[in-house]
């Protein structure tokens, strides 16, 4: 299992992040995704500690506390979706059999 932490600061690091939590057990893993463009932090992260019962503890002290100037939104990370291969509203292309002006059918 895993927690998502919302409404993070832009300045936090991954050892604050795990400074917190630590408060409430074992903490295995902290991951906090970064914009493929600008290298900036997303502004959310995800938690994994050693058990499930150390990772309700720490989603019900921190969902909604107010951490580094912001209100935290904490709780059991979902599972990613998968997203469709193609670009979204079912591609482009198509158009070959379209005639031309110069040329007399």
């Amino acid at each position: 299992m895993s927690i998502y932490v919302g409404n993070l600061s832009y300045q936090v690091t991954e050892e604050d992040v795990s400074s917190i939590f630590a408060e409430y057990g074992t903490v295995k893993r902290v991951q906090l995704p970064t914009d493929r463009e600008t290298g900036r932090l997303r502004g959310f992260g995800f938690v994994e500690m050693s058990s499930e019962t150390e990772e309700q503890a720490a989603i019900d002290a921190l969902d909604g506390a107010e951490w580094m100037g912001r209100d935290l939104k904490v709780n059991k990370a979902k599972p990613r979706e998968e997203r469709p291969v193609s670009g979204g509203w079912g591609g482009g292309g198509g158009g070959g059999n379209r005639r031309r002006n110069d040329r007399p059918y």
